[in-house]
């Protein structure tokens, strides 16, 4: 059992100083029972004590019960299946140093990353999942409808976080597929976010084995035409160089859109070029939308009945019955 506002338990404090308060008026009686009989005979000469202490303790039951429905408690839980109709998307979002550059400004992975927020923000029922690579690739975050989870995740990727360096487009698509390849043979998405470049050169028969299986394969491409140097950033966030070939030159990084358009195709899907102009992910948003969609019912949640309701009308019932209990006695004079 919990409270949604506990805070309201703090008044049993003087409740329970008003029951030592009566406790203590009677036992004054109880030790001086002899001590001054006009001061006894004023207060409980006209009064009916056992009906006074009846109305005292049924005023403090219904305050007690008045204060436990104000404090809302709750008991138990509620269990409830959540239909909803959507697809499984799978983001696979490229963290290669290249992802710094800054043609998109601020840099290419914070203006994916503010773009992938916003699509996620858009999403009603949809599961979404998010694999990160570089020169290898990992399942960042397993299919789950909990978009705020999935924000927390997406907020944390950097280019730090996977030390071995590179673009490895296919690795990733290898294992995006093997994610959503067991459920159903349609229903299903998966998003590449990346500057373009495939170390492995398996991308596009990968897309093709993705649509056999009744996945299609979305891209976006982050950077410019005219590309941008790689800027090499330090563990706390600094600029301390630009990366360079082996031979001393500074390397561009330019968006290779023929790949990434080559492996849309390739895949029944679409490619989208994130800009510094505008919002780029509603052109995505719409694309998710315009699937067909199934029932996703397996996503249950639980939450805490409220049980205020019976102490609050039995507080409203005590509290009726004490202000009816009379406690005056009633003199009837005979005329003698």
């Amino acid at each position: 059992m919990t409270f949604n506002n506990i805070w309201l338990l703090f008044l049993f404090v003087p409740m329970i100083l008003l029951v030592l308060a009566e406790l203590y008026e009677v036992g004054i009686d109880q030790i001086f029972p002899n001590a001054i009989p006009r001061i006894k005979d004023h207060n409980y000469g006209r009064y009916n004590y056992d009906k006074h202490r009846l109305k005292f303790v049924l005023f403090i039951s219904g305050f007690f019960c008045l204060i436990l429905s104000a404090a809302g408690p709750q008991f138990g839980t509620n269990v409830r299946k959540v239909e909803r109709q959507g697809v499984d998307l799978v983001i696979t979002f490229d963290t290669s140093i290249s992802m710094d550059a800054q043609d998109i400004k601020p840099s290419r992975i914070e203006k994916a990353k503010f773009e992938i927020s916003k699509l996620i923000q858009s999403l009603r029922g949809d599961r979404v999942s998010m694999i990160v690579f570089a020169g290898t690739s990992h399942l960042y975050l397993p299919l789950t409808t909990d978009y705020e989870a999935a924000l927390l995740f997406l907020h944390a990727i950097d280019t730090r976080m996977i030390p071995n360096q590179g673009t490895s487009i296919s690795s990733a698509m290898k294992k995006a597929i093997e994610l959503v390849s067991k459920d159903d043979d349609k229903y299903k998405v998966v998003l590449l976010v990346t500057d373009g470049e495939d170390h492995e050169g398996d991308a596009i028969a990968l897309a093709k084995k993705a649509l056999s299986m009744g996945i299609e394969i979305h891209t976006i491409g982050i950077g410019s035409n005219t590309g941008s140097l790689i800027p090499i950033v330090s563990q706390n966030g600094n600029q301390i160089e630009y990366k360079r070939d082996n031979s001393g030159k500074l390397i561009t990084s330019i968006l290779n859109k023929n790949i990434l358009k080559d492996i849309a195709s390739a895949g029944n899907g679409k490619f989208f070029h994130f800009s510094n102009n505008g919002q780029n992910y509603t052109d995505v948003n719409k694309a998710i939308d315009s699937m067909e969609k199934r029932e996703i019912n397996s996503h249950e949640y639980s939450e805490y009945e409220e049980r205020y309701q019976p102490l609050a009308f039995v507080s409203f019932l005590l509290f009726t019955i004490s202000f009816i209990v009379p406690t005056r006695i009633r003199y009837i004079e005979n005329d003698l």
